[in-house]
């Protein structure tokens, strides 16, 4: 049996940026938004992560790049590289894919753990 998740519902019911909430589970991940504004600490997971921009513009810092991402954009970042987040131009409203209990910011001592939406 399926499960419909209303993003535009989810969404409504926080206002708190840079702090994730589960919206569904999937294979072992949490599929989690957040609504972003100002910058990220600089971080790297031990796992790949998955972006995907809902609304607004959010600029992915890595060491030797940015990248740029637009609503529609989805963005692979691969195990172990360090990026940065940053919605300089607005607030964002952003879905990431992680494997389960994983830390938004590659570490449990500075995350702020996802919570059910």
């Amino acid at each position: 049996m399926g499960t419909r998740v209303n993003l535009a519902e989810k969404f409504a019911g926080f206002s708190e940026t840079w702090a994730p909430r589960i919206v569904a589970r999937y294979e072992g991940h949490e599929v989690r938004i957040a609504r972003l504004d100002g910058e990220f600490r600089w971080h790297a997971h031990d796992h790949d992560e998955l972006f995907l921009c809902l609304e607004g513009e959010l600029d992915v810092e890595f060491r030797d790049r940015t990248e740029t991402l637009g609503p529609g954009d989805l963005l692979l970042i691969a195990k172990g590289e360090e990026h940065r987040p940053v919605a300089g131009r607005g607030e964002v409203k952003l879905m990431m894919l992680d494997p389960a209990g994983s830390p938004n910011t590659g570490d449990h001592e500075t995350a702020t753990l996802a919570v059910e939406a």
